[in-house]
């Protein structure tokens, strides 16, 4: 008899308004009593690990396109994604990780060849405040930090942060004594000038003059060599970009920039080193060096190129020798302006 009232499978629809139905539960009733918080606690962790599962499928079956579509819009249907982000910080550890995952799936899945995830952050971008500020809660981190790391695949919500005061507090979140959260906040700063380039160009363009001192003041030159480091990498990348010829033709024409990375040529570090000469060499390849650049370069010119004598990476590296004997022509061929 007890075949006949199994009860039938729920749908992935179902999965979320039951969901949503228990996080406007535990949104609004602090007050409940402890043995009924918990049941609804087990249930929600229980419903987020079947989303999960769901969405990327499991160790015996891949995950079904139909049944994503539906999760996902009825997820952005209502404000399910909003409660989970604000009810995120009552949950414990595994649901927690499991919800993170289920908003970074959710971002890339398309209903009707659309990114719905995209439509729904550009109604809800103050989202983004709560996901930025995550980074000031040592418990919420890194959840947060990886929620935003996908949210920001979108390129109108990379605008929006880059836009906003947020991308200032970056230059701190990346100093934070943490290392997991500062690396966490390193790698969302990463993405966020790298990954949408016309809208990076366009920013850096608008924000040179702060951005670029922040940078250099709090990275470039700070007392971490971690930070030092991912900072000249990202520079680096930042500048060698076409899409910030612009940008990268203004920064190479500064004498405080050229000292900045004459002292990160001259560290200790062999990767910080090689970092800094992939950003230098675009100092030295400037065929319009303002004066003071010159001069510096001239001032300079037996150390440097006593500096380059010995200079190599760890590998072979045939584009390095060729991009190292031309920094080398560069710099003996320099004549002294008035």
């Amino acid at each position: 008899m007890k075949g006949l009232f199994k009860s039938k499978p729920k749908t992935p629809v179902d999965l979320v308004r039951q969901t949503r139905d228990l996080l406007i539960f535990i949104d609004r009733n602090s007050e409940t009593r402890e043995t009924k918080r918990e049941e609804k606690f087990a249930e929600l962790g229980k419903l987020l690990r079947e989303l999960k599962q769901i969405l990327y499928g499991n160790s015996e079956a891949e995950p079904v396109s139909e049944a994503c579509a539906q999760l996902t819009q009825e997820f952005f249907r209502e404000n399910t994604l909003r409660l989970l982000i604000i009810c995120l910080p009552k949950l414990n550890l595994e649901a927690r990780k499991d919800a993170t995952q289920v908003v970074a799936n959710l971002q890339r899945q398309q209903v009707q060849s659309r990114l719905i995830a995209c439509d729904y952050l550009e109604a809800n971008i103050d989202l983004m405040d709560i996901l930025v500020s995550g980074y000031e809660d040592t418990d919420m981190a890194l959840h947060y930090g990886a929620m935003l790391r996908e949210c920001i695949r979108h390129q109108s919500v990379a605008r929006y942060v880059l836009e906003s005061e947020h991308t200032k507090k970056f230059f701190d979140f990346i100093q934070l004594p943490n290392f997991d959260i500062s690396a966490d906040a390193a790698a969302t700063f990463k993405e966020l000038m790298t990954r949408h380039k016309s809208t990076v160009a366009e920013f850096l363009s608008k924000n040179y003059d702060w951005f670029f001192a922040e940078y250099n003041g709090k990275l470039l030159e700070s007392p971490n060599y971690i930070t030092r480091r991912q900072a000249i990498k990202l520079l680096g990348d930042m500048l060698l970009d076409r899409s910030n010829s612009a940008v990268m033709t203004r920064y190479v024409s500064s004498r405080d920039n050229l000292r900045i990375l004459m002292n990160l040529l001259r560290e200790s570090s062999k990767s910080i080193q090689i970092e800094a000469f992939h950003v230098f060499k675009l100092f030295a390849a400037n065929q319009n060096k303002p004066a003071d650049i010159v001069g510096i370069l001239v001032a300079n010119r037996s150390k440097l190129l006593r500096l380059f004598a010995d200079f190599k990476p760890d590998k072979e590296d045939e584009q390095f020798e060729a991009d190292k004997a031309q920094v080398v022509r560069e710099i003996a061929g320099l004549e002294p302006r008035d």
